[in-house]
């Protein structure tokens, strides 16, 4: 029976005809609807014909989350009084209810991607909800655009919706219209009671989020406020927390409230979902994740505690490595949580932060495929037919950036051609709903050991076991086949999903087999072995096998027999297939190096720290760290390394500046793994020059021969570089003068074939190539800048032209310079002379030796007439006899 009155209270009624209309007109439409006014489940029975009378359509309606989709088909069921799996049902990845009467059926957009690449045309669907848009998951831009092509090209008269719970739709309202005028824009108001805002930050700073990691003060904060919203206000609590992990945390502290605790998220089982949705007769507290947000209308709620954090994918290229971090939650996250308080009745958010910062807080979300690892968007791009996306009609397009490293991946895997166009191998990796990484381990992996067993570690790897599980791959794959936790439940369930997948036989014929690590008695090395590789594992004291090295061979296509490879190498082979980047040799107890030239780290506790070799599945970076975290892995053998990441094996001659010499040798390596070296006599001379030049670089041009008429030479040259440019070159930089090394340092640097070559190269004689012959210049150096000056005592006496201040100077006894009248000049330059006592010790410093006689000197010859009795000190000095030597002296 049709719950009428349910149907009729629901605030978004009113804006159905405006919807209807605008379908009618353009085809397309975009509806604004706040949370609770039932834009999920009014709009499409009534848009399906099962509700108001207008005509029968098969509405498919999209949600981003797979709780999302199960709660919306059972309310829609409940509203008309049927069962899931009559008129409404839905369809999640591993879970399907519908039945032949089926019109509205609510799918996951991971589950609709994957219809629109088996059946572009959505046969037999009339019209499609997107649920959910403002959360700019990567999945729903990707159907949305995939459905405008289908529209543009196959089916115009496919209809689509773009639901949200925000009113920022002008940018939808653009890529659904086509153009300037864009999708006509449908509101709802709904009825919203008023809500408090308490500002509750910590009395004390916490440290900001990095990675997953969430400080622990921070939680024990959340739990205090939830703690104190239910002393000040009635009603049920709603808090907002980033991940499991934390909802679990916060949990543990609230074990002794008045009121009964229940945690929701993506994960939570069908009974506390249910619980969550259904209102309770007593007082409870609701933890969850981002989840209900929007997706999710919880009765009973009249406090929001909103911690202001929230998860989003990050991935770092040039590491490897990919996770969700912990952010900041955007301003319109926080409207969105704080709306759930004043549902039904008026209602309070306790923010647990200053209201200050509210400001500086992101005003909306990062759309995921900003910020996201694309590997999977691009190979479903490339099966659309558009491997750059450039045809696709999306809200923000992909960064070049990531889309470069995510075809690197699809080439590696085998997904796409170097062209960028799908493989059969690559097409049938698209349909298994797989990150391709995962799909190349599921099919690789069947190959060597038989669905089932890759089907299992694969499920492990697509959702990361509970950390109670602990780092150790094959451990957790045999506490989860043990296990009657909801994380086993549901990694057996998607378990048996990819031994299906797997074991299905593909219509466009079967993906080839790869090679199988030598140790298992199957294909070659990818490349010729040059050198003596690695021993296989040795044995680690871990309770595992020693790899699979000595194993039974694989039994063909069909995998080997169940049991013949052992747990510890059936998880490392498939988390190598995986990660063929993150296969990591150890360097140190616990410390290892990835295949990518990322250095990763165990814990202290880890039964794996003494293993040679590493698969690694799950990593993040600790702050402050340079090695990333390893938080899952497998024992693999250095055959099995060399096996999974093939792509990676290279030989060649490596010569380059190391410790402070040149080193030459002939290398084999994994990626940035040295798998075996050994000395070359002989090496490429073109690459000995630049590794030479690389030590130049880095230790500097002392490494040549500077003798002390070199400095001068490069002093002199760089001072009549700034006095007089050019033609004079510029030598003061050693960047300058190693970026011409062609110019002074040949033919020297070529026959050089160690740093004890380059310690015999002259300088100055290079540094002479560099003067201006060609115009003739170069003969009045000394003219221009003189290496010494005579003085009128008859000394000649060497000039500084390296001073810090630039002036040259002129270092001279004073004594030696009476009856000089004029400071003498280089270039056009007065010197700086640097008047020295007769023990040569700083006297006056002048650069008008004529002002000097006239004044400073009476004070100077007053100071030191009586410490030096010997030597002249006329009144005079303009006029009196220069002399080296003593009073004494010159009067014989």
């Amino acid at each position: 029976m049709i719950r009428t009155a349910d149907l009729d209270s629901l605030p978004v009624r009113e804006a159905v005809p405006a919807l209807v209309s605008a379908l009618d007109a353009h085809g397309t439409a975009v509806l604004c609807a706040p949370p609770g006014t039932g834009k999920t489940t009014l709009v499409p029975l009534v848009l399906a014909g099962l509700t108001g009378g207008g005509p029968r359509r098969r509405v498919v309606v999209a949600e981003p989350r797979r709780i999302a989709a199960r709660a919306a088909a059972r309310r829609m069921a409940w509203l008309l009084g049927e069962p899931v799996g009559a008129s409404v049902g839905f369809t999640v990845r591993g879970e399907r209810v519908v039945g032949p009467g089926t019109v509205v059926e609510v799918v996951t957009t991971g589950v609709l991607l994957q219809r629109l690449q088996r059946d572009q045309e959505l046969s037999g669907t009339d019209l499609v909800i997107l649920d959910e848009c403002h959360e700019r998951h990567l999945d729903a831009d990707t159907v949305a655009a995939f459905l405008l092509d289908v529209r543009a090209t196959l089916r115009p008269e496919l209809r689509l919706v773009a639901a949200s719970a925000t009113t920022d739709a002008a940018g939808w309202a653009r890529v659904l219209g086509g153009g300037p005028g864009g999708a006509p824009v449908v509101e709802a108001a709904g009825i919203s009671y008023p809500v408090e805002t308490v500002w509750a930050p910590p009395a004390r700073p916490v440290r900001p989020p990095h990675g997953m990691r969430v400080d622990p003060a921070q939680l024990t904060h959340v739990a205090s406020v939830v703690r104190r919203a239910l002393a000040e206000r009635s009603g049920d609590v709603l808090c907002f927390l980033p991940g499991v992990g934390e909802i679990a945390r916060v949990a543990g502290q609230l074990g002794a409230v008045d009121a009964e605790v229940l945690q929701i998220h993506g994960r939570a089982p069908a009974a506390v979902q249910d619980a969550v949705l259904s209102a309770a007769p007593h007082r409870r507290v609701i933890l969850s994740t981002a989840v209900a947000e929007s997706s999710l209308t919880v009765p009973g709620v009249r406090i929001v505690v909103d911690s202001g954090l929230a998860r989003e994918p990050r991935v770092d290229h040039a590491r490897g490595l990919g996770a969700l971090a912990t952010v900041r939650a955007s301003r319109a996250a926080g409207r969105q949580r704080a709306g759930r308080a004043g549902r039904e009745a008026p209602g309070t958010v306790y923010r647990c932060w200053a209201e200050a910062e509210d400001g500086r807080l992101p005003a909306y979300p990062s759309p995921e495929i900003r910020i996201a690892d694309l590997a999977q968007f691009a190979l479903q791009a490339a099966c659309w037919g558009d491997p750059d996306a450039t045809g696709l009609a999306l809200l923000d397009p992909p960064p070049a950036g990531a889309m470069a490293a995510a075809r690197e991946v699809l080439l590696a895997v085998g997904a796409v051609t170097p062209a960028g166009q799908p493989t059969p191998r690559g097409a049938r990796m698209a349909r298994l709903g797989l990150h391709p990484r995962l799909a190349r381990a599921l099919l690789d992996g069947s190959a060597a050991l038989g669905p089932r067993r890759a089907a299992e570690v694969v499920a492990l790897l697509s959702e990361e076991p509970p950390r109670e599980y602990g780092d150790d791959l094959a451990a957790a794959w045999r506490r989860a086949r043990a296990g009657g936790d909801p994380y086993a439940s549901r990694w057996r369930a998607e378990a048996r999903r990819l031994e299906r997948a797997a074991a299905d036989r593909d219509p466009a014929g079967p993906s080839p087999t790869p090679p199988l690590p030598d140790s298992w008695g199957s294909a070659p090395d990818p490349a010729p072995q040059t050198f003596p590789a690695r021993p296989a594992l040795e044995g680690t004291g871990a309770q595992r096998s020693d790899g699979v090295r000595g194993r039974a061979p694989v039994s063909g296509r069909g995998g080997v027999g169940e049991g013949s490879v052992p747990d510890d190498a059936a998880a490392g082979l498939v988390a190598a297939l995986a990660f063929p980047e993150r296969v990591a040799r150890a360097k140190g107890e616990g410390a290892f190096l990835m295949a990518s030239g990322t250095a990763a780290e165990l814990g202290d506790g880890s039964a794996l720290r003494s293993a040679p070799w590493l698969a690694v599945a799950v990593a993040d970076r600790p702050p402050h760290s340079a090695s990333a975290r390893v938080r899952l892995a497998a024992l693999v053998d250095e055959d099995t390394a060399r096996t999974a990441a093939g792509h990676l094996l290279r030989s060649g001659e490596e010569v380059h500046w190391e410790n402070g010499d040149l080193v030459a040798r002939s290398v084999r390596r994994l990626g940035a793994i040295e798998l075996a070296a050994r000395p070359l006599r002989d090496p490429d001379r073109a690459l000995v020059r630049a590794a030479l030049l690389d030590g130049l670089r880095t230790e500097g041009l002392g490494l040549l021969r500077w003798t002390q008429d070199a400095q001068g030479l490069r002093a002199r040259l760089g001072f009549l570089h700034r006095t007089l440019g050019a033609p004079w070159p510029d030598v003061a930089d050693d960047r300058e003068l190693l970026d011409r090394a062609d110019d002074w340092l040949e033919p020297e640097l070529s026959r050089a074939r160690r740093r004890a070559d380059l310690a015999r190269i002259d300088a100055g004689q290079a540094l002479n190539r560099l003067l201006p012959w060609a115009t003739g210049e170069a003969s009045r150096l000394d003219a221009l800048a003189p290496e010494r000056i005579e003085v009128p005592s008859g000394s000649r006496i060497r000039v500084d032209y390296a001073a810090e201040h630039g002036q040259p100077v002129l270092a001279v006894k004073l004594q030696e310079l009476f009856g000089l009248a004029e400071t003498p000049r280089v270039a056009g330059v007065p010197v700086l002379v640097h008047l020295l006592s007769p023990a040569g010790r700083p006297a006056a410093v002048t650069a008008d030796l004529a002002s000097f006689w006239r004044g400073g000197y009476l004070a100077v010859r007053a100071e030191l007439r009586g410490r030096y009795p010997k030597h002249p000190w006329p009144q005079d000095p303009a006029t009196a006899e220069p002399t080296r030597h003593t009073t004494a002296r010159l009067k014989r």
